[in-house]
């Protein structure tokens, strides 16, 4: 019996531990609320939780590769913490690097993945809104929703950017030089990145993220010309 069981235990071991880079819709989708933190909090003393010191509790380069269509072993992951910054209340700040490992991609930088946490949502809100207008300006955006988190996708011929707020958290996806994968957009490869992010930066929140609204009257922008590059204040806070 227990030879059986153990034969049970390597075969599940042995398929949680592949991804199908050619089929990215294999990974599956996360849900998340309001209500994450909030249960993990009351779970392990909130109040000490902390983002991340690795990157790869957010988003592995495995699940990146098969997420953009690429071999699993092609993508490198760097985590670089940044340091607190008092005047606009950031506590924390993490920032993931994905790179290429082969091929056309070798050296290139595939995604960067910015997260600052605030004290308080409302810091976190007013950075996240200076950031985007800075990023906006001439540039075709959209404001949208995922789950409770507000988001504005911006577009550039140079990049694509997507700024999320969260409860006290902003995350920022930046997919340079963006070309279509798997029949899907930069900005909805974007949003998938983000769905599987948030649950993992929401956990560790003391607090659940508030729910959020989305903007009134807010529409694609269709102004398809040449953007110029976001501003330093927006370059700064990413």
């Amino acid at each position: 019996m227990r030879g059986v069981v153990l034969g049970v235990l390597v075969l599940v071991l042995a398929g949680c531990g592949t991804a199908d880079a050619d089929n990215p819709e294999s990974l599956p989708v996360p849900t998340f609320s309001e209500s994450t933190g909030a249960t993990e909090s009351a779970a392990g003393g909130g109040a000490e939780k902390r983002l991340p010191d690795d990157c790869a509790r957010l988003l592995t380069a495995e699940d990146f590769a098969a997420l953009d269509a690429r071999p699993l072993g092609s993508v490198t992951l760097r985590t670089v913490r940044g340091v607190p910054q008092p005047s606009v209340n950031r506590t924390e700040r993490v920032a993931c690097g994905y790179t290429g490992t082969a091929g056309g991609a070798k050296g290139g930088r595939l995604l960067d993945l910015n997260v600052g946490r605030y004290t308080d949502a409302a810091s976190a809100s007013k950075q996240w809104q200076l950031n985007t207008a800075a990023e906006r300006d001439g540039s075709p955006s959209r404001d949208i929703m995922l789950g409770s988190a507000s988001a504005v996708l911006v577009e550039r011929s140079s990049e694509t950017v997507l700024a999320v707020v969260y409860g006290i958290d902003t995350l920022t996806f930046i997919l340079p030089a963006p070309q279509p994968v798997a029949g899907k957009s930069p900005g909805d490869r974007l949003v998938d990145l983000a769905l599987r992010v948030l649950p993992q930066v929401g956990a560790t929140q003391p607090a659940g993220p508030p729910t959020t609204t989305p903007p009134p009257g807010a529409t694609p922008a269709s102004d398809g010309t040449r953007a110029p590059e976001p501003s330093a204040v927006a370059a700064q806070n990413r």
